[in-house]
């Protein structure tokens, strides 16, 4: 028997109390649950807070016949501490709504936030942002397209999005990742694997 065979499931767990204890831009919510243990038996309860703001689709936006990448910058409330710049460059992304598809999400994204509509998407992967504290799960794709002619001023104004979108050669991109300058999650996986599987993307 391997290790993955004794996994413990969604079965393996009890939730005894769950409560809302802030609502507003965002959700949090307070769980008191018990788990079954490695050694066995049963955890004692245990409080944890949960920040759940729903999930996300990220894009990143390559153009394979002129070999651009296309990043988002934008303001980040979350990196106020950061000794550089609270601006960040990211791959287009929004939040999922009730009844939308991942792949619907994703198109409505790159036209709210790149001016563009006509896209072959590519999924990369989806993984847990930061399961210790948060139910978000991030769902990541290619956007294969023309990207000449789309650096501009994009965003919502009723969502108070303000969007720079920088486009430039993917070799420029590449640097960026490497001197640091793309140090967020979705952008990060995302052009790591655009660095491995772009010579399979060339038309």
């Amino acid at each position: 028997m391997t290790p993955a065979d004794k996994r413990y499931t969604s079965t393996d767990y009890e939730l005894l109390k769950s409560e809302e204890v802030f609502h507003g831009f965002f959700k949090m919510v307070r769980l008191t649950l018990r788990h079954k243990l490695f050694s066995g038996g049963w955890s004692q309860p245990i409080e944890r807070e949960l920040f759940e703001r729903g999930h996300c689709v990220g894009v990143l936006l390559y153009d394979p016949v002129n070999r651009l990448v296309s990043l988002a910058e934008q303001f980040r409330v979350g990196a106020l501490e950061q000794s550089g710049s609270p601006w960040l460059f990211e791959v287009v992304a929004g939040m999922v709504e009730t009844g939308e598809s991942l792949e619907d999400v994703a198109r409505r994204e790159v036209q709210e936030e790149a001016g563009i509509t006509k896209i072959q998407l590519i999924s990369i992967c989806d993984y847990w942002v930061s399961p210790g504290g948060t139910s978000e799960r991030m769902h990541l794709y290619c956007a294969l397209t023309d990207l000449t002619d789309s650096a501009g001023i994009y965003g919502l104004n009723h969502e108070s999005e303000d969007i720079q979108l920088h486009t430039l050669p993917e070799s420029t991109a590449f640097e960026w990742f490497d001197q640091g300058k793309c140090d967020n999650a979705a952008t990060t996986i995302c052009l790591m694997w655009l660095r491995i599987n772009r010579d399979s993307l060339l038309t």
